[in-house]
């Protein structure tokens, strides 16, 4: 039998998740569909999905004739609105799979901590931008300690909606802190850019490590092998070139504040992108796909642990 599972957030990024669930998921089943517009393209598609929805938002999820039956709730709406929803949602018993930036529950990232949080009644799945960089950073620091990571995540101005704008001090805040939490930076930059280029341009990130010094081949395998595993559920991660290793040496060190002083080391430069899977939106709001894939995967963890707890 498959795990139920519900949506709150009726725009770009919950439908393209419900799309998800629908199409790819053996272990999930959708049972609801929340939103707060009942004009919203989320809604209808959902109604002629033959899924439940409702436009009462998290109150009229909460009155749905099979809300006793989900286990688990996907909140795509806002960091602001998500700490009265997670409230709620645990007041009756729920799992919550967080796509805001509010960082109730622990940062997850399924490449490098997926198993970590499965346990954790809310967890959090920092920023598209911390999707596709913090697993970055976490392949350098595996193999050189990394004292200093920026990323610089760049999405296409039409794949950024009304959530993502009102919340960007949010995804630099969040995200900042998972470069370091996640991924092992021992401080953490993010910057985000909203390109208006048309035609829309593909989600791109640059990805700065300062670190420690080490076998160069081996952070290049490292980075490697940490695209791969990405691709296992986002297929449009990629290396946009080489990896890039420069040597900082003691004789032209980096005068960084941030650090305390000057840096020797090596400066990891890794340039990504990533394509969609065009469930809902063009191929070009990787930003968006990258953040559904990983709530997916989460969820689909969650669920198996469940079930592998209940056999027991």
């Amino acid at each position: 039998m498959k795990t139920k599972v519900a949506i709150i957030g009726s725009g770009n990024i919950g439908t393209d998740l419900m799309i998800k669930v629908m199409r790819l998921s053996d272990v999930l089943e959708m049972g609801a569909f929340a939103g707060i517009d009942p004009e919203s393209d989320g809604l209808k598609r959902a109604e002629r999905l033959g899924v439940p929805v409702t436009a009462g938002g998290i109150e009229g999820l909460v009155q749905m004739p099979g809300f006793r039956d989900i286990e688990i709730v996907f909140d795509a709406t806002s960091a602001g609105a998500h700490k009265r929803h997670s409230e709620l949602l645990l007041l009756h018993g729920k799992r919550v799979i967080d796509l805001t930036p509010a960082a109730i529950g622990p940062y997850t990232i399924p490449s490098v901590n997926g198993d970590a949080n499965l346990d954790a009644p809310n967890v959090n799945m920092v920023t598209c931008g911390g999707q596709a960089t913090i697993p970055i950073v976490a392949a350098v620091n595996r193999v050189a300690k990394v004292h200093y990571g920026e990323i610089v995540a760049s999405i296409s101005s039409k794949s950024a909606g009304p959530g993502t704008r009102a919340n960007i001090d949010e995804f630099t805040e969040t995200t900042s802190q998972a470069i370091v939490d996640v991924g092992g930076a021992g401080r953490g930059k993010a910057i985000i850019i909203l390109n208006p280029a048309e035609p829309p341009l593909i989600m791109r990130d640059t990805v700065y490590c300062l670190c420690d010094e080490a076998d160069h081949a081996a952070i290049t395998a490292s980075v490697e092998a940490m695209v791969r595993e990405v691709q296992t559920y986002v297929p449009g991660y990629r290396l946009k070139q080489a990896v890039q290793i420069e040597h900082i040496g003691s004789n032209r060190p980096l005068r960084i504040p941030e650090l305390g002083g000057e840096f020797t080391g090596l400066k990891v430069t890794v340039f990504l992108e990533v394509e969609g899977a065009a469930h809902y939106l063009p191929a070009y709001a990787g930003n968006l796909d990258i953040m559904t894939s990983a709530a997916l995967r989460t969820a689909e963890r969650i669920a198996h642990r469940t079930k592998e707890r209940v056999a027991a």
